[in-house]
């Protein structure tokens, strides 16, 4: 099944690569970088308020660590993933590259869950058309 000509096997992985290329990133430099944002006033209430909301959703990694890290990933909603899993893996101290298998195994997962609902919903989309 293909949409624009575009199979979905290379759409899946564009989606991997482009939600992991950012992973690295965070994880080196976020320790390094915070203090010096934290000297601007509004980076600092982002900041402050980025960090809290983390930690109170993150009581999860927290306590399961790796397999948390990587369910918190695999879920496909709005400030889950990626990117707030890294931020989470600096928050709690997880190590490099625990944090980085975790990060990389959700992101699979929820690109498996995001791809076959999307070829489900075209599949049912086609049903109806004549």
């Amino acid at each position: 099944m293909t949409l624009f000509d575009f199979p979905w096997y290379y759409a899946f992985l564009l989606a991997v690569i482009g939600n992991l290329l950012p992973v690295p990133f965070i994880l080196f430099f976020l320790d390094s970088v915070t203090p010096f944002l934290r000297k601007v006033k509004i980076f600092d209430r982002f900041l402050t308020w980025l960090f809290e909301r983390t930690r109170r959703r993150g009581r999860f990694i927290e306590k399961y660590e790796r397999i948390g890290l990587v369910l918190f990933v695999a879920i496909p909603l709005p400030v889950t993933g990626a990117w707030t899993g890294s931020l989470a893996a600096v928050l709690f101290g997880l190590r490099l590259r625990h944090a980085l298998i975790s990060i990389f195994t959700g992101v699979l997962i929820a690109g498996v869950i995001v791809t076959c609902l999307s070829w489900f919903g075209l599949a049912i989309y086609g049903m109806w058309q004549p």
